[in-house]
Order: C-alpha cells, then sequence, then structure tokens
C-alpha cells in the first residue's frame, strides 16, 4: 500500500487529486480543484483559499460558518451567477472553502465574483438563515471576525490582482517506485 493511502477490501485507493497539491507552498486564492463530467452537464469544482495551509492559523469556526451563510446568500442572489451555483461551503481544515459551479472556467474569470461577494460580507447587518430552523448549528456565529476575514481576503485579492500564483496550484514533484508507482508523503 502507498504511503498517505488507505484499504478498500484490501485494494489500495488511489489519493485523490486535492491531496496531491503541494500545500507548503499554497497561497490564498482561488483555484480550480476539479472538472467532471456529469451526463451532458460539466461541473468544476473551486477551491478558496484563505489561509495559506500549515503556516497560519485556521479561521474561526464561528467566522467560517458565518461566511458560509453570508456568501452562500450573496452567490445563490447574483443574477449573473446563480444559475450556475451548485454548492459553497467550507473545508474540513478551515483554510478555504470549496464553490461548486455549472461549467468549467478559468479561475481568473471568478475573480470578480469573489472580490463582491467577500467586499459584500463587509457592509452584512446580520447573518441570514440563523434562526434555529433555519441551521443546524444556529449559535455557532461570528459576524464581526467573518467581516475581519473577509475584508482581510478581499484587499489581499486587489494587492494579488496580477500574481498568477493566486490562479494556480502549486506543483509537486513525487518520487515515483521502481514499479512506477508515485510516492505520497500526506
Amino acid at each position: 500500500m502507498l504511503p498517505g493511502s488507505i484499504a478498500r477490501k484490501g485494494k489500495s485507493m488511489e489519493l485523490i487529486k486535492s491531496f496531491s497539491v503541494d500545500h507548503m507552498h499554497m497561497v490564498p486564492g482561488i483555484y480550480t480543484s476539479r472538472t467532471d463530467t456529469l451526463g451532458a452537464e460539466t461541473v468544476t469544482t473551486y477551491d478558496i483559499r484563505l489561509k495559506r495551509p500549515n503556516r497560519e492559523p485556521v479561521m474561526d469556526v464561528g467566522a467560517m460558518h458565518s461566511l458560509e451563510h453570508l456568501i452562500a446568500t450573496y452567490l445563490r442572489n447574483d443574477p449573473d451567477w446563480k444559475d450556475d451555483v451548485i454548492y459553497w461551503g467550507p473545508m474540513g481544515c478551515l483554510t478555504g472553502f470549496y464553490l461548486i459551479l455549472k461549467g468549467s472556467r478559468a479561475p481568473q474569470e471568478l475573480y470578480g465574483l469573489m472580490l463582491a461577494a467577500f467586499r459584500a460580507v463587509e457592509d452584512a447587518r446580520e447573518v441570514p438563515g440563523t434562526a434555529p430552523e433555519n441551521c443546524g448549528h444556529y449559535l455557532m456565529h461570528n459576524l464581526a471576525m467573518a467581516k475581519w476575514y473577509a475584508r482581510e481576503f478581499a484587499s489581499y485579492l486587489e494587492a494579488n490582482a496580477g500574481n498568477s500564483d493566486i490562479f494556480e496550484y502549486p506543483g509537486t514533484e513525487r518520487p515515483v517506485t521502481g514499479e512506477g508507482q508515485r510516492v505520497f508523503d500526506s
């Protein structure tokens, strides 16, 4: 079995693509995580990374939950994008979010949308959908910190608009065994 892989019914499973990205060299940004074809439809998952993995503190859970509600509401109400939005949700590592859209666009095409969405958070007076009947953990929100993270990320995007590193996953070379299997260390 490969290091970092798990077994399924005695067979080694391949590491998924997002675990093959060199997280030690990743910077905050907008990345294409994967593109899938579902029937006649193409769907793309984007990695909206707010924090440098393994080098910055992760986001406050309450703030991340509030950003999930605020940005999801923004995206699903944007007249140009709402019909293409499938999902907006947090990463388990608390360093960013996944955005799943119909179609396939370059990450640069999402720049304006993400900048506007995070700037809109700064003006929020409340977090939508936080009543007990609307949210599975309605008490776990932190609007003040959500605004802080939104401002930090929007300012970062503006300062790095011309930097291609915020749109391209960092590459990583993986050693290959004599049998042709890639070695993964994470």
